[in-house]
């Protein structure tokens, strides 16, 4: 005689590897989330001195990923994830906001020494 199974043991088990894989999947997120934020900035040690144009560019990315970061920490924090923190995200809020401060000071002062540049008697 085949045995068949009780589609309500079915359905448990389904449900039981489903909340398995979302576990798992909330895990991930939070590390990778951690990873990026916690981790500090590893600093290029090279004999050659970038370009000026170079060093703008690592800046503006580098502004941009502490901003995406600070994106993603507050998204997950606002859909109520146990594992982010209000200081987490408060911290990582504020070196966001820092760093374009810092960046949009720097830009103004190469636009003002353009300008005085491009003012000087010939």
């Amino acid at each position: 005689m085949v045995q068949r199974a009780d589609i309500n043991n079915v359905l448990s088990e389904i449900r039981s590897l489903r909340s398995q894989m979302m576990q798992n999947q909330r895990i991930d997120q939070d590390n990778a989330i951690r990873g990026r934020v916690d981790d500090p900035a590893k600093v290029q040690q090279t004999g050659e001195t970038p370009a000026f144009a170079d060093m703008l560019s690592k800046a503006v990315n580098n502004v941009n990923e502490l901003q995406q970061n600070s994106s993603a920490l507050r998204t997950a924090y606002d859909m109520g994830d146990p594992n982010v923190d209000i200081t987490r995200v408060m911290v990582a809020s504020q070196k966001a906001s820092v760093s374009f401060e810092a960046l949009t000071q720097v830009r103004n002062r190469v636009v003002k020494a353009y300008e005085d540049i491009m003012n000087m008697p010939m």
